[in-house]
């Protein structure tokens, strides 16, 4: 079950428990605000990205998956997006080879984004990336 924590103004958040069905209700719940906010240019870019991350945090979490999408007012111009896990290990960019079945993840998000990183919390950690929204 989703659990949608706010989608009111300029920021929405969700928690996904941590099943197979988190990326694809992920990827719909994500696509449908940005649909809210006119910005469904970004919902292939947006959604494919948040799709990495959900997966990577599948992979390695046993807890609920937050996704948090955020219009920055003093960054106009930004989306901010966030994912969030209770693993407190920060995941790191690895270069894969062309053999690897996997590995790609944080390179797709450092090569498609403005700016994206980590940080540790309370009971985890948040990757985030920032696109630029479209004048």
């Amino acid at each position: 079950m989703i659990g949608v924590i706010d989608t009111e103004g300029a920021c929405a958040e969700w928690s996904f428990p941590a099943r197979p069905g988190a990326v694809r209700t992920a990827r719909s719940a994500v696509r449908g605000q940005l649909h809210s906010w006119d910005l469904d240019t970004l919902g292939d870019l947006t959604a494919l990205l948040v799709s990495e991350l959900v997966t990577n945090s599948l992979r390695h979490a046993t807890g609920p998956i937050g996704v948090r999408l955020v219009r920055p007012a003093a960054l106009p111009g930004v989306l901010l997006v966030e994912v969030s896990d209770p693993l407190p290990d920060l995941p790191r960019e690895r270069v894969a080879r062309p053999e690897d079945e996997s590995g790609r993840g944080l390179q797709l998000v450092a090569h498609s984004s403005r700016r994206w990183g980590t940080r540790p919390g309370g009971a985890g950690k948040t990757v985030w990336f920032e696109l630029a929204v479209p004048g």
